[in-house]
């Protein structure tokens, strides 16, 4: 019988802990998030980000620029806000319109400041296994094995996607607690056959319920990272067995979609010993750790 991983229960956990910490403090951390353009899910991410801030005790600002502000006003923004010492974390709201040069401005945030651990300083020093903030999904994947008492050590972890956002960063994250890892991705090869291997499977490939029973070992744990509109009925019967099933037709029906993980929900209850849901599972611990992140940013300037 597999085991459903919870992340809300695990984010609600890790912002209490922050709370706690944020309440000994004597100046609040303090997070800037910048949002650029009106995409909806954009939208949805911000406002769940300064609503957590709001629960934790962090201090929030929300800068809501136009899609056609240029790359130099923003980037001048964010020098302001490099400078600005009452200001702990920056953080700038992805996807950018495609005038502006994402790379550029996720490299001009200050390292310190940097609370989605994307500058190529905080990437080098995780590289290196320096003390460093850390990217908040792999870092939330952590929290999930680490808290849900699942042995990484000496396991064998295989992680689907090579992004600089999830798959690099959670492979090196994962080699520093002493797991084998082996990076897959599009071009690999036979690959069930490796998946099939793994003690700890990771999926952040961006392809609805991709993973299926083939590719999974039985009683590993799966972690789930991708979210997928799926707006087809059939590809819903294919992939949700019985006791989801007409929930997730119901949703297709009256929204037109429903959100669907790089995993077969069927096949992973069929295969896996533990698997994270979607919704329910990495997704919430994002936020949770972006709230560590703006902690621990606070913390090492100040201290």
């Amino acid at each position: 019988m597999v085991k459903i991983l919870s992340g809300k229960e695990i984010a609600e956990v890790i912002k209490r802990e922050v709370a706690e910490e944020v309440k000994k403090m004597s100046i609040p951390p303090c997070l800037h998030v910048i949002q650029v353009g009106n995409n909806e899910a954009s939208a949805v991410y911000v406002a769940n980000k300064i609503k957590s801030a709001r629960e934790v005790g962090i201090i929030s600002h929300h800068t809501h620029f136009s899609a056609t502000i240029t790359q130099a006003e923003l980037l001048e923004k964010i020098r302001q806000l490099n400078v600005d010492d009452s200001v702990d974390g920056i953080l700038v709201q992805l996807p950018l319109p495609s005038h502006i040069n994402e790379d550029m401005i996720l490299e001009s945030i200050h390292p310190e400041k940097d609370v989605d651990g994307f500058n190529p300083v905080n990437a080098g020093k995780l590289f290196q296994g320096k003390q460093t903030i850390p990217p908040c999904t792999p870092a939330g994947v952590i929290e999930i094995l680490k808290r849900s008492h699942i042995a990484i050590e000496g396991k064998k972890a295989v992680v689907i996607g090579r992004s600089n956002i999830v798959g690099k960063p959670m492979a090196m994250m994962l080699l520093q607690e002493n797991a084998t890892v082996t990076i897959c991705h599009s071009r690999t090869e036979n690959l069930e056959r490796i998946t099939a291997q793994a003690d700890i499977l990771i999926a952040a490939i961006g392809k609805a319920g991709f993973i299926r029973e083939k590719h999974i070992k039985e009683g590993a744990v799966v972690i789930d990272v991708g979210i997928n509109k799926v707006t087809d009925e059939s590809l819903v019967r294919e992939l949700f067995d019985q006791t989801e099933l007409e929930k997730r037709l119901k949703a297709v029906k009256e929204k037109g979609f429903t959100l669907v993980g790089d995993v077969s929900p069927k096949s992973a209850k069929q295969k896996a010993g533990f698997f994270t849901p979607v919704p329910g599972g990495v997704g919430l611990l994002t936020v949770a750790m972006l709230m560590k992140n703006t902690l621990k940013a606070s913390q090492l300037r100040r201290n």
